[in-house]
């Protein structure tokens, strides 16, 4: 293997030759009218999210969240903002967390679902005036609130046990009530399991299932829910992965629910997801409506007119990075397919996304990556998918029936926004998006958010590699800066031009770095040929477009070539444990939950097939052992030499922490600089507010000592 130079041994001529710090540098400087992002502005910002726009398209009611550092926690609050502009409000005040506003199909109520009387519960809340009325009072809790078409019904989620989902509700509730009480009171702790996943994300598996409730609203008041699907098995994505933005429907007559639902076996290593369909009046059980698909569906949408359904759709079984497909099929009034669905964007190279149906024509709204950004597109019967909307990122797109889109919108530089956009009035010429909820106006005209530059870079065997770039404020091209090579996890993930709340690259470039943020093999939005070279060869080609990557940094005449680091999470924090073993041209790395041993990893994460998959072409551990070694990082140990910062949880059990604690030992055995941050109350992400700044700080601290910041 070939190696890069041995600029780890070089941090004290580095240090010296610097000069002004950062800091001093920055103080230098002529004053500005706007100043780099700091740490405390970063938890000022305001979060939005979930813009869903009335059925008139008169208004979207949102989400927006703060951060209360003090209180170690957040806020979220329900918004209202007319889509001409010219009000926004905020809907609810509660110190809690009022989240998934969806409006009743008249327009006239909004449903949402809140932990403001102690657990989260239903809340409806009559737009004409007057307070949320709670709709919902279970020990298993509510959420995720569906409309039926004459708005006279309501569907969500509960987890329940299912040993008590077949009794009346009252009864079993109390039961469900017994039992929690039960075990915050009993001093053994201990957890059975019987099958898997015993643990899953960041929590461990108490036999619960998530069931599909329904209940009336009518003048008389809410009725009670029932349970739709009661029995040991699941009716909603205990995947992320296979989550779509809507999970479950009503179909057009409301007699039925068309849902998507986990594999009833082997949930732990198969991608079988499915759509299935159950009647509301809980007469006949759920039918598997895509049992012929041995890949995952996901995702049902119902047209306006309720004659078509639109899905998600993958075709390899196993490979949780298969394109997703917009496939579309005609229903009757009550969900029953009529005849085979036919996917909708065959010529769109990218996996969809979100999606939302045209209200006045048979077409779809989707967003789909495209070569580092979220576009938006429109998707037809007997036509070519065709770009719509094409400015930065956007998530989440919801339509009226009178073809208002709205949107979130975000870019390196930065923070989610709700846009709107005219569908209507685009026909008949271009129309820009505006932006509704300006949530952030005031602060961001303090800060001095630099652009990201669009670069690509030769890569292995001459295939183009994508890059982004971010200056630090007050950049100078003519003297000499260190960066930062920042690895995106997944690895079926892309850097895009969309604001990050864990790893932002403005925060920190704004400590005196150039950031620079890859999109090698692997990656999303370059067509899924690129994507799946990933699989197999972690290793491989990868590797070696992050080194053609680094090599045309270091040919850059602004770059410090001995101050370049590393860093990433997740994939990217394996890639610095390939790294720590293939090459010491970085002078410090930072490894944020990062896999070590793909041995060790396959009996302790949760998600198997993901696992089998990327490692094992489709097998077990057992049965492809060398296959798994092939690209280990724990293999190469003898050649480490980089100092590294290792940041790794105790309820990560995707990348459980023993990885991190091995890559620790192995480091300090050899006498490596060496330092282990361990946060026993998170998992893959550092999400409490305090836990977040100390990571933050922590991370820069380390970055100072062993690549100094600043230009020289």
């Amino acid at each position: 293997m070939k190696r890069f130079g041995m600029h780890s041994t070089c941090i004290c001529a580095t240090v010296a030759a610097i000069g002004l710090s950062w800091t001093a540098w920055v103080a230098a400087q002529p004053a500005a009218a706007r100043r780099p992002i700091a740490l405390e502005d970063f938890f000022r910002l305001l979060r939005v999210s979930d813009p869903q726009v009335s059925p008139d398209g008169r208004w979207v009611a949102y989400v927006v969240t703060r951060v209360d550092l003090e209180k170690n926690q957040t806020n979220a609050d329900i918004w209202l903002a007319s889509t001409d502009g010219k009000s926004r409000r905020p809907l609810t005040t509660s110190p809690h967390q009022d989240r998934r506003p969806r409006w009743s199909p008249d327009g006239r109520r909004l449903v949402f679902e809140s932990n403001r009387s102690g657990s989260f519960q239903l809340w409806l809340l009559d737009l004409a005036g007057g307070e949320a009325q709670q709709i919902t009072d279970l020990a298993s809790e509510a959420t995720e609130p569906v409309w039926s078409p004459d708005g006279k019904r309501l569907a969500f989620v509960s987890k329940v046990w299912p040993e008590f989902s077949h009794l009346p509700l009252a009864e079993g509730q109390k039961r469900h009530r017994q039992r929690l009480e039960e075990q915050a009171r009993s001093p053994v702790k201990a957890r059975v399991f019987t099958q898997l996943f015993a643990r899953h994300w960041d929590a461990y598996e108490d036999g619960r299932r998530w069931h599909l409730f329904v209940m009336t609203l009518d003048d008389g008041g809410p009725g009670q829910p029932r349970d739709l699907t009661p029995g040991d098995y699941d009716a909603y994505p205990t995947s992320s992965t296979f989550a779509s933005a809507q999970n479950f429907t009503f179909t057009a007559s409301g007699r039925y629910l068309l849902f998507t639902a986990p594999p009833r076996l082997h949930a732990a290593w198969s991608t079988n997801y499915d759509l299935w369909r159950v009647s509301v009046e809980g007469k006949t059980p759920p039918e598997n409506l895509t049992a012929a698909n041995p890949a995952a569906d996901s995702g049902p949408v119902l047209s306006p007119d309720g004659r078509f359904l639109a899905y998600r759709s993958q075709k390899r079984p196993g490979h949780e990075a298969d394109q997703w497909e917009l496939v579309v099929v005609e229903v009757d009034a009550d969900g029953t397919f009529l005849g085979r669905g036919r996917s909708w964007t065959e010529s769109l190279d990218s996996s969809v996304e979100e999606y939302a149906w045209l209200a006045h024509e048979p077409g779809v709204v989707l967003s789909a990556e495209y070569r580092g950004r979220i576009l938006l597109y429109t998707a037809r019967p007997h036509g070519a998918v065709q770009e719509l909307y094409s400015a930065h990122s956007i998530a989440q797109p919801t339509v009226s029936r009178t073809d208002v889109c709205a949107f979130l919108r975000s870019s390196l530089a930065a923070p989610e926004d709700v846009y709107v956009l005219p569908l209507a009035a685009r026909s008949a010429g271009p129309t820009n998006a505006s932006n509704l909820s300006r949530a952030n106006e005031a602060l961001l005209a303090q800060l001095d958010l630099t652009s990201a530059q669009s670069v690509e870079v030769p890569g292995a065997d001459g295939t183009p590699m994508h890059m982004w770039i971010v200056r630090p404020p007050l950049f100078d091209g003519k003297r000499k800066w260190p960066v930062v090579y920042m690895i995106h996890g997944g690895p079926q993930a892309a850097w895009l031009d969309a604001w990050h709340w864990r790893w932002n690259p403005q925060l920190w470039a704004a400590q005196g770095y150039v950031v620079v943020l890859p999109n090698p093999r692997g990656s999303t939005g370059f067509g899924q040929k690129y994507v799946d070279e990933i699989s197999g060869d972690w290793g491989g080609k990868c590797f070696q477009d992050l080194m053609k990557g680094a090599d045309w940094l270091e040919q850059q005449a602004w770059v410090d070539r001995r101050r370049i680091a590393a860093a990433g999470a997740s994939f990217g924090g394996y890639m610095m444990n390939w790294f720590l073993g293939n090459t010491d041209r970085f002078c410090t790395l930072v490894n944020h939950c990062g896999v070590f041993n793909h041995e060790s990893m396959y009996g302790t994460t949760d998600e198997l097939w993901f696992d089998e998959w990327e490692h094992g072409n489709g097998k077990p551990l057992w049965e492809a052992r060398e296959l798994y070694l092939k690209h280990s990082p724990h293999l190469r140990a003898a050649r480490f030499k980089t100092p590294t910062l290792i940041i790794h949880n105790d309820l990560d059990f995707r990348v459980p922490v023993s990885e991190g604690f091995q890559l620790f030992v192995t480091l300090q055995r050899r006498g490596i600089p060496s330092k282990f941050i361990n946060f026993p109350d998170e998992g893959h992400w550092v999400l409490k507010p305090r836990n977040s700044e100390f990571w933050h700080k922590e991370i820069f601290a380390w970055l100072k000592q062993y690549c100094p910041p600043g230009p020289k």
